[in-house]
């Protein structure tokens, strides 16, 4: 099989379709849906988001130094889309998109009530990258909801949720799961017989 080389671009897939919401009060509630977003650190726990300029949601942001990251389900596929192509300035997506506005634990920015999870975020510091500008955030709270949590192992159904992700200027569902962490290498229990 040949290899074809494509020009520099962000050929990372999949990734997580977030709707960020921010905004320290009903005036100013906004979402704006992000791709540019992850992990960047386990302990302390941290992520990013990365946001145009030009964007109504980034002013709020950068003055508030708050916002949350709401994971989005593949039911909430138009929501997510529509919040990303619309405006702030000219809509009020909550209204428009029937989602709800719902008070976070810790920051002072709505979460999504419909959202399975809503990673609460303080902004850490901002790295100017040209098109777009990483706000790198401190997870101060993280709310889950409870009909998503297995009781025994408390553990988040994430297949249950069922995640919306995007690739390429596509959204997708996940497939169904094919390991765990370190499933490669862990050693077999033995059974041992009863005597």
């Amino acid at each position: 099989m040949a290899k074809v080389d494509f020009k520099p671009g962000t050929m990372v897939y999949p990734i997580p379709a977030v709707m960020v919401s921010c905004g320290a009060n009903p005036d100013e509630y906004n979402i704006i849906t992000i791709a540019w977003t992850g992990t960047i650190c386990s302990n302390p726990p941290m992520c990013y988001i990365s946001v145009r300029p030009e964007r109504h949601s980034y002013d709020i942001i950068k003055r508030n130094g708050e916002f949350v990251i709401n994971l989005t389900t593949q039911n909430m596929a138009k929501q997510t889309d529509w919040c990303g192509c619309r405006s702030g300035r000219k809509h009020n997506k909550w209204d428009e998109m029937n989602l709800t506005p719902a008070p976070a634990k810790v920051v002072n920015a709505p979460i999504i009530a419909e959202a399975p999870v809503a990673i609460e975020c303080k902004v850490n510091s901002e790295v100017n990258l040209g098109s777009h500008v990483m706000f790198i955030a401190d997870v101060v709270n993280v709310r889950v909801d409870d009909k998503y949590l297995d009781e025994e192992s408390g553990r988040f159904d994430f297949e249950g949720a069922n995640p919306l992700v995007y690739s390429h200027g596509g959204y997708f569902k996940l497939g169904q799961k094919i390991g765990k962490f370190g499933f490669s290498v862990e050693k077999k229990k033995k059974n041992k017989k009863k005597q």
